[in-house]
């Protein structure tokens, strides 16, 4: 998937209310739930015990935490758009956040997303509010839905 290029906050602007592209698929596996394990250091079994994992869960395998759904927000917008004035950009928050259905060591994952609001901001920047869905493939739930905010310089 090729990013859509704007030159400026201006031309971006002309997005509110609209969707980006739809992002590319991602295999979720075992070594990114571990490694996402580490660095929160949540290690509950039902994310790194394979063999009780699918003894044991419900879903007959580990899953990936909620939140690792969320953390790859970032760089799935990253994909989807690119503003070439931008010099930094920075997380700048949720609004809500639901995780509807888990996801299973190695399942797909791609985001559908809509740039839903776009606030000046302090520095020459804007706070843009994303609506941002994490698809899970061949499922009809979603992995997550949240409202993203990011904070982008010029």
């Amino acid at each position: 998937m090729k990013p859509l290029e704007f030159e400026n906050f201006e031309e971006f602007k002309l997005m509110i209310g609209k969707q980006l592209p739809t992002g590319n698929w991602y295999t979720v596996t075992q070594e990114m739930i571990n490694d996402f394990a580490n660095a929160t250091l949540d290690k509950q079994w039902i994310h790194v015990d394979e063999v009780r994992a699918e003894k044991e869960s419900p879903f007959k395998s580990t899953v990936a935490h909620g939140f690792m759904s969320v953390a790859m927000i970032s760089r799935m917008l990253e994909e989807a758009f690119l503003i070439k004035s931008v010099k930094m950009g920075l997380n700048y928050g949720l609004n809500k956040v639901r995780f509807p259905n888990p996801v299973p060591v190695n399942s797909e994952l791609r985001m559908v997303s809509k740039v839903k609001e776009i606030e000046e901001i302090a520095n020459n920047g804007i706070k843009v509010t994303f609506s941002c869905i994490i698809e899970i493939k061949g499922q009809e739930k979603p992995a997550c839905v949240a409202e993203f905010l990011a904070a982008l310089f010029q």
